[in-house]
């Protein structure tokens, strides 16, 4: 059996701070192999981040994974070795990722995506003395911590939103690329939509596929696909792609009366997202930085964290922004529906 943690009252406060954070820089679709350390005093903790297309910089996944190894070199000091994926990467290049930030004595050593699951799985193995930390997927290993969310629960939320909000009964969904974890975002956001509007009109599209993963990283790519469905009728639109949402939401804010949901981070805070605020409905956020803040506290204080800590609704693991105040007349409805997930009368899908 695998052990479950639970999350601390330390760590449930530190999500709402994480919302207030902001992210910084800028990425293109496809970054070279990149690294940056900082480094603090005393007796800290040398982490290493491994991370997924985009890096940080994408105002959404990675940005909230880089908050959490932040706040946690902050309170603790040390410092941080960064590693950016690029989207031509093939499983020798995750592997060897892993392998110079656990071979340069990094510890822990956290891979920030699904990506890095199989790469870890030998990795780990071969320095059983490092703890490892994966973000959206699982590895069963003695010395990995799996940090996972319930993505489809804090997606079912933004559907209900989706569908009380368009004035068109036609909204979207675009995903970055079409892996099982992505399913989760749309399976959940459809299943709130039709529950709240069974007729509603829903469109579909992935970015890119399989082992193609530029459709996190492309903006380009985000803002067509957000044209497309608008250029249909579609007046929500819902990305779970990385910073190619920034795309759609730049797509979103020239239409008039259209509402943007961003992902992972508060997007309606992120200042580079500043001028398209006034059309982000609401954002369905993913609190990585928790997950990564948690473990590598748990590293420092000499009890890592290991199995699988699933972060979910209940626990405010995942969440709907309400910065901007634009849902505050559905509040209601939201609180309504987020409590029949948290009782067990709604089951929420993990598939479409």
């Amino acid at each position: 059996m695998r052990r479950v943690a639970k999350l601390s009252a330390a760590c449930i406060a530190s999500a709402a701070l994480a919302l207030t954070a902001t992210a910084c820089g800028s990425t293109s679709s496809d970054n070279n192999s990149s690294s940056a350390s900082s480094s603090g005093g005393g007796d800290g903790v040398k982490i290493g981040l491994a991370f997924d297309v985009g890096g940080r910089g994408d105002r959404s996944f990675n940005d909230s994974a880089a908050r959490g190894a932040d706040k946690a070199k902050e309170e603790f000091g040390g410092e941080i070795k960064e590693l950016t994926a690029k989207t031509s990467d093939t499983e020798a290049d995750r592997e060897q990722r892993l392998n110079d930030l656990a071979q340069a004595g990094y510890n822990p050593v956290i891979g920030v995506g699904y990506a890095y699951a199989a790469s870890m799985t030998k990795v780990a193995a071969k320095y059983p003395k490092t703890s490892f930390g994966i973000v959206d997927s699982v590895v069963d290993a003695k010395n990995v911590n799996s940090i996972t969310f319930t993505e489809e629960q804090g997606s079912y939320l933004a559907g209900v939103a989706a569908a009380l909000k368009s004035k068109s009964g036609h909204i979207g969904f675009i995903g970055g690329v079409d892996v099982p974890l992505i399913k989760k975002f749309e399976a959940g956001y459809i299943q709130g939509a039709k529950d709240t509007k069974p007729g509603i009109k829903i469109e579909t599209q992935y970015l890119s596929h399989g082992s193609d993963t530029s459709g996190f990283a492309s903006p380009d790519k985000g803002k067509a696909a957000a044209k497309g469905m608008l250029d249909k009728g579609a007046d929500v639109i819902y990305s779970a792609a990385g910073s190619s949402g920034n795309g759609s939401i730049e797509a979103v804010s020239g239409v008039k009366g259209a509402w943007a949901i961003g992902v992972d981070s508060d997007q309606y805070n992120i200042p580079s997202l500043a001028k398209y605020k006034d059309s982000i409905l609401t954002s369905m956020v993913k609190n990585v930085d928790v997950g990564v803040y948690d473990f590598i506290k748990s590293v420092h204080d000499g009890k890592p964290l290991t199995g699988v800590n699933s972060y979910s609704l209940a626990k405010n693991g995942v969440s709907l922004s309400t910065s901007g105040g634009f849902i505050d007349d559905i509040q209601p409805q939201l609180d309504a529906a987020k409590k029949k997930i948290v009782d067990g009368q709604i089951q929420v899908k993990t598939t479409p």
